[in-house]
């Protein structure tokens, strides 16, 4: 079972601001979303199912991407998105700076 204190660790960690007042429904919550987490990790397969996946544990290889057709111009549509940014040096679009290296 966790304890209020894991939790606001965890909250900490999340860099998620918690109220005293809701720990405790966290702490419930929390054990609650472990508790489901432990029965996904105890599902077994047949060795049928497993095969049928791939050899033993490991699954059947397969390729998942798109067949090449006829690409399209490079740049076919840069201009036109790049006229849509709200601010742009060139073609790239301009965003304020939130990441400090001080």
């Amino acid at each position: 079972m966790a304890t209020t204190e894991e939790v606001r660790k965890l909250a900490a960690l999340a860099r998620i601001k918690v109220e005293d007042a809701e720990l405790e429904k966290f702490t419930r919550e929390f054990d609650a979303i472990l508790a489901y987490v432990e029965t996904v990790s105890t599902v077994e397969m047949s060795q049928g199912e497993a095969l049928r996946r791939g050899q033993g544990d490991r699954p059947l290889l397969r390729n998942v991407m798109r067949a090449d057709g006829e690409p399209h111009t490079a740049g076919m549509y840069t201009e036109k998105l790049a006229e849509q940014f709200p601010a742009r040096e060139g073609n790239a679009l301009s965003v304020k700076q939130i990441i400090s290296y001080e």
